[in-house]
């Protein structure tokens, strides 16, 4: 599945709730279900700059394809970072880097985030698109 066709996805499922409480509700659960990270990777290396929350992303390139593992302290924070990590994981690091993120504009996700997880969604995109560009020299 590419990247165009997991955001799809992800729309499609967001598209059946009508008000962003119910949004914010299905953030919350794909937070709850994502296994947490490993606390041998919760270092700060690993820790997202920019986030109000402790974010933590780790990243692993197999076969040359990037694994992203995260984890957060607040759990709407880490049900973004799920999103994230479910469009993004398992890709090549040009696949990555070369990917359009229509899906956040689509969803609404920075219009309806307060402005300290808005900037942690993008300081998350950042740090994935790092991963990618350190993967893509291997």
């Amino acid at each position: 599945m590419t990247i165009q066709e997991k955001q799809q996805d992800i729309i499609d499922e967001f598209s059946v709730f009508d008000d962003w409480m119910d949004k914010y509700s299905y953030i919350i659960e794909l937070g709850a279900e994502m296994p947490a990270l490993d606390s041998k990777y919760q270092t700060e290396d690993n820790l997202i700059k920019g986030c109000q929350s402790k974010v933590w992303f780790h990243a692993d390139y197999i076969d040359g394809k990037i694994v992203f593992e995260a984890d957060s302290d607040a759990i709407i924070t880490k049900g973004i970072a799920a999103i994230l990590v479910r469009v993004f994981s398992n890709e090549t690091p040009k696949d990555i880097i070369d990917a359009d993120l229509d899906f956040i504009d689509v969803l609404g996700l920075k219009q309806h985030l307060s402005p300290t997880r808005s900037n942690g969604l993008l300081s998350m995109l950042k740090q994935v698109k790092i991963y990618a560009l350190a993967f893509s020299n291997k």
